[in-house]
Parts: structure tokens; C-alpha cells; sequence
């Protein structure tokens, strides 16, 4: 049902998919609107991928937890006293399949730079970062190859920036 109301009703395209890696980091962008959270869950859906998401812990008590559970989050203790990727790094590690999204730019708002942490997390963890371009306007959802990370974060940066090139969030001046 998912799958026909995301390809038939609203008309959406997925380019470039190919089986996802065992374990990965996808980011996916640009994140402009709450929206995009069931857009996730609905090209999860028409993928036929197990994706996490991770949430702050206090999203998770009952009965929230619940749906959230469900859904596939994971959450996190953002608190001070406590290294997030680390904490993600060791589920990676625990588990023989792993897969998790994150936006990148960390807010729905227009970023100069995005947030560092998928990146420390694939690093530390490891494995590839699979980009997930979000163009509204032409309702397309474009997926990157895994890429393999360097040592130098600049370098991978502007290598994943461009696979957002031309992209559209639904909030056009936030993107």
C-alpha cells in the first residue's frame, strides 16, 4: 500500500538503488521540513530496507517508545557525559547487519556546513556513507555508491556534497 501511494499517488522516483551494504551510513538531504521523516520511512518502505534512525533518548519512553520502537529508532543519551558516536560505533559493532540514516545538516533550516557526526561515525564503525539526495520539485530520490571514507574529512566532504548538487528540499530557500 505504502509502495503504490509513494510511486502511483504522489508520483516519486528512486534512481541509482542498488542492495545496500550489511552496514552503512546513509545521509540523506537536504532535510527542510518534518516531512521528510515520513518520506524516509516511506522509501525504507519501497526499498525493502531495514534503516534506523536514531532519536534522543527521552523520545523513547512509553508510550511513545512504542511507535518509535517500531519505526526503527534507536535512541541516544545526548547528554554531556556521554560520546554519541561512540555509542552508535558500538551497536555497529555489536551487530552483523547495521543501517542507519541521518540528515546531515542536523536542523531542518539552511546550514552552511553540516554536522560532522555520521561522519565520525562511519569512521569509527568502519563503513561506507551512502548518500540520499531529496529533489522535490521533480520527485526524486537519487542514492549515491557507498562511498569509502579517507583520512581527510575535507576531501570527503566535498566528495558527498556532491551528490546534493541540484537538489530541492521541500522548503526550497532552506535548501
Amino acid at each position: 500500500m505504502i509502495k503504490f501511494i509513494f510511486f502511483k499517488i504522489f508520483k516519486w522516483k528512486i534512481i541509482g538503488f542498488k542492495k545496500l551494504d550489511k552496514k552503512c551510513v546513509l545521509i540523506a538531504g537536504p532535510h527542510t521540513h518534518w516531512l521528510d521523516f515520513f518520506l524516509g520511512l516511506a522509501i525504507r518502505n519501497a526499498i525493502n530496507e531495514d534503516i534506523k534512525f536514531i532519536g534522543k533518548k527521552e523520545l523513547f519512553i512509553f508510550p511513545l517508545n512504542l511507535i518509535m520502537n517500531y519505526l526503527g529508532g534507536i535512541p541516544v543519551n545526548r547528554n554531556s557525559n556521554t560520546n554519541t558516536v561512540d555509542q552508535i560505533s558500538d551497536i555497529f559493532n555489536r551487530r552483523k547487519k547495521f543501517k542507519l540514516a541521518i540528515s546531515p545538516e542536523g536542523t531542518r533550516k539552511k546550514v552552511q556546513n553540516w554536522k560532522t557526526g555520521f561522519y565520525y561515525i562511519a569512521k569509527k564503525s568502519n563503513v561506507p556513507v551512502v548518500c540520499i539526495s531529496l529533489n522535490f520539485p521533480e520527485r526524486t530520490v537519487t542514492f549515491s555508491k557507498p562511498y569509502e571514507l579517507t583520512n581527510n574529512k575535507d576531501f570527503d566532504f566535498k566528495n558527498l556534497k556532491k551528490n546534493f548538487t541540484g537538489s530541492v528540499g521541500k522548503i526550497k530557500e532552506y535548501s
